[in-house]
């Protein structure tokens, strides 16, 4: 028989997110599709180590629920079975040696939402000009102005109740009308709103540092927006048993043999892969789905963002710190820790009973002793002892998130040309949703591109190079 033309419609290279939900929407049109990974596992940056009955992520991801907040993770076929386990409402921020829910009443899913937000914002004020005694026009049965406690995060009643009316008026705005608004770095733009320094550095920039690993707020007014939007609008959440469940699920559910593992592209074209073990791979068009700087070692050219560092230190303990599910922002900055939880509160199945896991993110350059570091400073952040805890793992990513500085392009192209095209959170946000949106657009790009209505050929099986 002669040798076929082609071994697969299309090749991508690089087995994370980006790639299995691609590789899931091509093989659902009836395209054959091979998935070359260099790594032994699928997962890319969403994978979990697993020691001694404990689930650890490598870099955590927080997610949004409902999924309207996350909207991919609903629009991508293969994660129907995805659960996520929700963190309490709200945060929790620890400033000037206190603990502080803040969000929790902030999180407005309609319109009626958004009234009771902006009429508590009036009331708000209608008591900051009343007299200090005697009773409040317009405020039945309110004889005095409520006293707030000078150092809190969120700053003056006025300042909270403004700031949920925003998040309120975010959660209800069209992704397009925060997308039409001027660009300008997150920390400027927020200035410029009119939002007090107060609350943006103890509330604003520690929840973006968690939503978006930048606490400099360097990131795209229009990225942090959505952002907030995504925070406002639902609940922070995990995935049940870790973060390589989202990737496992996809990998799952692709046909036998799509996926394989261990496989090192060292080339690429239009109508080929070359790899180390397999030799040359005929294909028809090929998809880069690998992270930012691998792909431009592929194709030179590409642009390589800057990256926010993350390194995220497990702790396990049987005398868990009393937050429960709360994830909990340093609103001081008076450490290496950006945030931490209890995340088996959140989720039980990430650690053994009897045994609590207490996972903390540093982001930027870690210090030289992270570990006594992060201890020292979480003994602060949970008002308790960490002398006798346990130090599971020490996870640094070095290029954990790309940047996103203004101007940001959240729509990068992923058609290359004809036959090559790339996708991943570099070419659009730096985050799963965007990850998973940047598949979906350059699959439909590639279905296009092919004509593609059902099966253009048969798989053909990967072959040990000569």
């Amino acid at each position: 028989m002669l040798e076929p033309a082609y071994q697969a419609d299309v090749v991508i290279v690089g087995a994370g997110v980006a790639g299995l939900s691609a590789a899931h929407r091509l093989t659902s049109a009836g395209v054959t599709t091979a998935v070359l990974e260099a790594a032994p596992c699928a997962g890319g940056r969403m994978s979990t180590e697993k020691i001694d009955g404990f689930r650890l992520d490598r870099i955590g991801q927080l997610l949004s629920m409902p999924l309207m907040a996350y909207p991919e993770l609903r629009l991508t076929p293969g994660l129907d079975a995805l659960e996520l386990r929700p963190f309490a409402p709200g945060v929790l921020l620890h400033s000037d040696g206190r603990r502080q829910r803040a969000g929790a009443l902030a999180n407005p899913m309609n319109a009626r939402h958004a009234r009771r937000a902006r009429g508590a914002l009036h009331a708000v004020r209608a008591l900051a000009s009343a007299p200090r005694s005697g009773s409040v026009r317009g405020v039945p049965g309110q004889t005095s102005v409520p006293r707030v406690r000078a150092g809190a995060p969120l700053g003056t009643a006025v300042d909270q109740a403004r700031l949920g009316a925003a998040l309120a008026r975010l959660a209800s705005s069209p992704v397009e009308r925060l997308l039409a608004r001027p660009e300008a770095p997150a920390a400027q733009a927020l200035a410029a709103r009119g939002v007090p320094a107060r609350t943006i550095d103890g509330f604003l920039r520690p929840l973006l540092a968690a939503l978006l690993c930048d606490p400099e707020l360097t990131t795209s007014s229009r990225c942090a927006d959505l952002a907030l939007r995504s925070f406002a609008s639902g609940r922070l959440c995990v995935p049940e048993g870790g973060a390589e469940a989202l990737p496992e699920l996809l990998a799952q559910a692709l046909p036998p043999g799509t996926v394989h593992t261990g496989v090192r592209v060292t080339s690429v074209a239009t109508t080929s892969v070359t790899t180390a073990e397999h030799g040359e791979i005929r294909c028809r068009a090929v998809l880069l789905a690998t992270d930012a700087r691998t792909a431009a070692e592929l194709l030179p050219g590409l642009r390589v963002p800057d990256f926010h560092p993350v390194t995220v230190v497990h702790h396990t303990t049987d005398e868990p710190p009393a937050t429960g599910a709360s994830l909990l922002l340093d609103a001081d900055r008076g450490g290496p820790v950006a945030h931490t939880a209890v995340i088996s509160q959140v989720d039980p199945s990430r650690a053994p009973a009897g045994r609590a896991l207490v996972s903390s993110t540093v982001l930027g350059t870690p210090p030289p002793d992270v570990d006594t570091a992060v201890r020292m400073h979480l003994s602060r952040l949970y008002g308790t002892s960490t002398t006798r805890w346990e130090t599971l793992a020490v996870h640094h990513t070095p290029e954990a998130v790309p940047a996103m500085h203004p101007p940001h392009d959240l729509r990068r192209p992923v058609r290359l040309l004809a036959g090559l095209y790339v996708c991943g959170d570099h070419r659009d946000t730096s985050t799963v949703q965007g990850a998973l949106h940047s598949a979906h657009r350059a699959a439909a790009a590639i279905l296009a591109d092919l004509g593609a209505a059902g099966s253009l050929h048969r798989a053909e099986p990967l072959r040990a190079a000569a």
